[in-house]
């Protein structure tokens, strides 16, 4: 379905990945992506991409941010060529401004950059290789993320620890290794993720249970292997993220596409 390009070169600002995407034949695309513990930045090269939210009906038709657990989202069109960027929530408090918008739903990167966006969009087009256009991006995103405003250090060492421990941390625990309060941290993370602590880790979780349910591994196995309960507490917590079974979440489409274009992050 798509002609997909990495960066040459590990890129110089952490919590940051790129692809570019181009799709294959002309046919109409319909696809259905998941939940990812990263703000997604897709910006669209070719003017065939539209994104639709599912869960609120929100349509965009170009380049778009999709903030942190936005449910059931759809990328449709045809001849679609865009560059894709996954964003942890800490760079993207600074590259995108700390925003309520940016958890649980899909805006116009207009919106949020302003005349950038389209300045962007141009370099981009006027690009004549991918490594040109991820050195563009590059640039775009560390001239923002030095002018923007980083999360508090224990806001990066709570998600840090999330990540690392791939989601089965408690807030308590967490709030006790950065010295806080629980309320504080909750409170702070909140504001500047865009998620609670406990959803946060909750979305963390369930992404590493969705690639080990890609790789073959029984509902069974991940379960016990990723701190669920049981297999029923896996399969609600999919339910609530995806939308759709553990079952349809290990056939699915992007997660294949993952293990191509994000294979090193």
């Amino acid at each position: 379905m798509w002609d997909i390009a990495c960066p040459s070169r590990p890129g110089r600002l952490p919590g940051v990945s790129m692809a570019g995407f181009r799709a294959r034949g002309g046919d109409p695309i319909d696809l259905r992506t998941l939940p990812h513990p990263a703000v997604t930045v897709a910006v669209d090269i070719g003017e065939g991409l539209l994104v639709v939210d599912e869960a609120t009906g929100r349509q965009e038709r170009g380049s778009v941010v999709a903030g942190l657990a936005p449910g059931a989202v759809r990328a449709l069109g045809r001849d679609i060529e865009c560059l894709q960027v996954r964003l942890s929530p800490v760079v993207a408090h600074a590259v995108l401004g700390a925003s309520p918008e940016l958890s649980g739903t899909v805006v116009a990167l207009d919106d949020l950059w302003g005349r950038d966006a389209p300045r962007t969009r141009e370099e981009l087009r006027a690009a004549v290789s991918w490594d040109d256009r991820f050195a563009i991006v590059e640039a775009a995103l560390g001239r923002r993320y030095e002018a923007g405003r980083p999360v508090d250090p224990e806001v990066a060492l709570a998600w840090g620890q999330m990540v690392t421990r791939r989601g089965q941390v408690r807030v308590d625990q967490l709030a006790a290794r950065v010295g806080w309060s629980r309320k504080r941290l909750w409170s702070r993370f909140r504001s500047q993720i865009g998620l609670t602590p406990k959803r946060a880790a909750q979305l963390v979780r369930f992404d590493h249970a969705a690639h080990r349910l890609a790789a073959g591994h029984s509902a069974a196995r991940v379960a016990a292997d990723s701190g669920y309960v049981d297999q029923s507490h896996l399969h609600r917590d999919v339910m609530a993220f995806a939308g759709v079974t553990p079952t349809a979440v290990a056939v699915a489409p992007w997660l294949a596409v993952d293990d191509v274009a994000w294979a090193g992050t």
